[in-house]
């Protein structure tokens, strides 16, 4: 007799392949439009599910678990970051936690460079004036930005992702400095020709650009808070591709307003899609829609994982993405 198939409920719009493969393969709920679930359609899919398929804009805490009923044994996370998942809790509920690691390394790092370059070459400063029809012929000091080459990038999380900045810096010709919580191992440093600077604080000050890469917990919430923005040289840029809790925004805005930090390059934002206004109004800050892993390779890759993960769960085995409250 047949194996009833897994019931899994996909929270948003995924990539239409993975949507094929994942309906191939398990008895799944796709959603029609790409609008995140409510709280109470959340709760209710949890509750007929035997797998969920969350994304970052779904808040998975104690509250929603315990309202989620019994039957939910595996949460396989569309996304590396699980801080939108009280992992803890669902463990003590008996719940797995998966997620898809390692996919969007190179599009995140690409994305890093290029939030880099347009700050420091003023691109969207031409791009507006272009747009606007207002341009009026080459002038030899007309958006004059700042060349990379030489310029000291400080790396604030040294991981995966870091590592991949790194490389594609070191082609424009820049200094590779970067804080982690450990030291990297002689031969990593030495393939990036990186510099360790156990204290941030002391890197901070020092560098020309600032790329965050570091994951959202609670050791890095405003781990670039008002008193270490304010060690940034006044001719320095920070850019950040991972969390937005990591940058205390409204400082930031401040000290960019004020000329105390040249400019910056945001792909997350501390309060997610409400973006601080007086953002908006700065032209030398280069805001972009959570774009970090939007490629469609990526994107698919990701899919891919979840099922990989689903299907080894349905097997009896561990998904070999898990997700352990002490490795947060």
């Amino acid at each position: 007799m047949p194996r009833e198939r897994l019931s899994v409920v996909v929270t948003r719009r995924l990539p239409e392949v993975v949507e094929t493969r994942l309906s191939e393969l398990f008895d799944v709920r796709l959603r029609e439009d790409d609008a995140p679930m409510s709280r109470e359609e959340l709760v209710e899919a949890a509750r007929g599910a035997d797998v969920l398929v969350p994304t970052l804009t779904d808040a998975i805490d104690a509250n929603f678990l315990a309202r989620c009923g019994d039957r939910l044994k595996l949460i396989a996370n569309y996304g590396a970051g699980v801080d939108h998942i009280d992992v803890a809790t669902a463990r003590q509920r008996g719940i797995l936690v998966s997620n898809t690691p390692g996919v969007l390394t190179d599009d995140t790092a690409d994305m890093t460079m290029a939030l880099i370059l347009a700050v420091t070459r003023r691109l969207p400063e031409g791009m507006a004036v272009m747009q606007k029809g207002e341009w009026h012929g080459w002038s030899p000091t007309a958006f004059l930005g700042g060349r990379l080459g030489g310029r000291r990038l400080g790396i604030l999380g040294m991981g995966r992702i870091g590592q991949a900045v790194a490389r594609r810096a070191r082609a424009f010709g820049m200094q590779i400095h970067y804080h982690n919580r450990r030291r990297l191992r002689p031969e990593i440093e030495e393939e990036h020709e990186a510099t360790w600077w156990e204290s941030l604080d002391q890197m901070v000050a020092r560098m020309d650009v600032i790329s965050v890469n570091c994951p959202s917990t609670p050791s890095t919430f405003h781990l670039m808070n008002a008193r270490r923005l304010k060690l940034m040289k006044p001719t320095a840029v920070i850019v950040n591709t991972s969390r937005g809790e990591v940058i205390d925004e409204n400082a930031l805005t401040r000290m960019i307003r004020a000329g105390e930090i040249a400019g910056a390059g945001l792909d997350v934002y501390e309060r997610g899609a409400q973006v601080n206004p007086r953002l908006r109004q700065l032209p030398n800050v280069v805001l972009l829609p959570h774009m970090g892993s939007a490629t469609v390779e990526g994107r698919i890759e990701m899919g891919e994982k979840v099922i990989i993960n689903i299907k080894t769960f349905e097997d009896g085995h561990r998904p070999p993405d898990l997700v352990l409250p002490s490795m947060l």
